[in-house]
């Protein structure tokens, strides 16, 4: 089999994405299996930022210059439209070239919803962007790591919005997707526990609108006749606990925070975001723009070695 292609895209030109992107490409033949990484970007940028960080500047036939932005245009740390449109393009080029073969998978850093907003981009995130952009009909969040890994039935949307978009159609594909992606990674039948929408779990009807008991349960002994191992659902606020999480190979999470807290509390520097039903490989850092600490060299590229090692072990062998 041929290297794995890498498509790396530099998220916000603003943030740490290009610094992260000169820190793995410096240190790619150490910290990574053999691979071929491009960077989908701004060179100008990336000599920018290379320049004041003191970061090795990046051979140039590592560098698809998407667009070409102005210095004005790029203030370390803050918003700006262009940045979020060029965030946008480098996303849009990575994703043609991985569906024309030209790569094997999609590595992305960080994008800003406020500059891709002032863009006039509609979309909040990368998984949406991708979905509509590949016309995935199922496609969820996933949060890996060795220690806690997760995925999210429910993800960029306000509490009050949670109970309406939790079905059990939504439910059945995340439950799905989940089995499918942590059954190949692990190499044995995935270990799934599922997470109550209220407090205690519902308490048999107590709390809520009774979800559990319409949706969630429902679902969970659906999944069980199909052959998956699955339980729940389990309070939220015990279901993290050590021992529980030495049996479980993924939890599913009914919204955001359900998830993420716990998984940045516990492997913040190495959980990768991956996106579950395309039909390209695509995984992330896990976290955002850092426009605190943006060209100042000083961000942990922790996790975005970690995505590009995950992508790797997800490329399907025939390619």
């Amino acid at each position: 089999m041929k290297n794995p292609r890498l498509a790396l895209t530099m998220g916000d030109p603003a943030g740490v994405g290009p610094e992260l992107c000169l820190m793995l490409l410096a240190r790619a033949d150490e910290l990574l299996p053999p691979c071929e990484l491009m960077i989908y970007g701004d060179l100008n940028v990336l000599n920018r930022v290379a320049e004041v960080t003191g970061l090795p500047a990046p051979p140039p036939e590592t560098v698809r210059t998407i667009a070409s932005l102005p210095n004005s245009e790029v203030v370390p740390g803050e918003v700006a439209a262009a940045c979020g449109q060029a965030a946008y393009d480098y996303l849009v080029a990575a994703l043609d070239a991985a569906r024309e073969q030209r790569a094997d998978a999609i590595v992305t850093t960080p994008i800003n919803k406020k500059a891709l907003q002032a863009a006039g981009i509609k979309h909040p995130g990368h998984t949406e962007i991708l979905t509509e952009l590949t016309g995935s009909p199922r496609s969820c969040m996933l949060q890996y790591s060795e220690e806690i890994t997760a995925s999210f039935v429910t993800c960029h949307c306000g509490y009050t919005e949670v109970p309406k978009l939790l079905t059990r159609e939504r439910l059945r594909e995340v439950i799905d997707l989940t089995n499918d992606a942590l059954s190949k990674l692990k190499d044995h039948p995935a270990r799934l526990l599922t997470l109550g929408i209220n407090p205690h779990a519902g308490e048999d009807g107590l709390f809520g609108d009774r979800e559990e008991e319409r949706i969630i349960i429902p679902e969970i002994e659906a999944a069980r006749a199909r052959g998956i191992d699955i339980h729940g659902p389990l309070p939220p606020d015990t279901a993290f606990l050590p021992e529980t999480r030495r049996t479980t190979d993924a939890f599913i999470c009914m919204y955001h925070d359900q998830g993420h807290i716990p998984l940045k509390a516990l492997a913040f520097d190495n959980a990768v975001n991956v996106t579950l039903g395309l039909p390209i490989v695509r995984t992330s850092v896990d976290h955002g723009t850092a426009f605190d600490i943006a060209w100042k060299g000083t961000a942990n590229p922790g996790s975005l070695i970690e995505a590009a090692k995950l992508a790797i072990r997800l490329i399907p062998p025939s390619r």
